[in-house]
């Protein structure tokens, strides 16, 4: 989502400190939440600008190009491990925690599909309808 433009921050602003309406007013007005006029208001107080705060892109990856190689190894060693397996055997070799999510979402970043084996095709819905019929 791209941030307001600094024309409606100006008039936000403005309005505002020319008592020409409330938060709840002005935020209805220029259709905005209330909650985005009070910081607005906070940020201009506080900075004196109104610009938009840079953005900081989320928290950095714990993963990096080397917890990357060795997660490779530890599913070449055993493609049977759950993501749990895999998130505690990778704590004991590189000494970082991370969760079983962070560990799925680092192979499918990586691309690496994890298909478990013996894993059976999917009776046709119709095949069991008969049966339980």
């Amino acid at each position: 989502m791209k941030p307001y433009s600094v024309d409606l921050r100006k008039k936000i602003v403005t309005l505002y400190q020319r008592k020409e309406g409330s938060i709840r007013q002005l935020a209805k007005r220029f259709q905005v939440s209330p909650d985005f006029v009070r910081r607005l208001l906070k940020q201009e107080r506080e900075t004196g600008s109104i610009t938009p705060k840079p953005y900081s892109r989320g928290s950095k990856a714990r993963l990096n190009a080397t917890h990357h190689a060795v997660l490779k190894q530890l599913i070449a060693a055993d493609n049977e491990a759950t993501l749990q397996q895999l998130a505690v055997r990778l704590q004991e070799k590189t000494q970082v925690q991370v969760s079983p999510s962070t560990i799925s979402r680092t192979l499918t970043k990586l691309g690496m599909l994890r298909a478990k084996k013996g894993l059976r095709k999917a009776k046709p819905i119709a095949a069991l309808r008969l049966k339980n019929a």
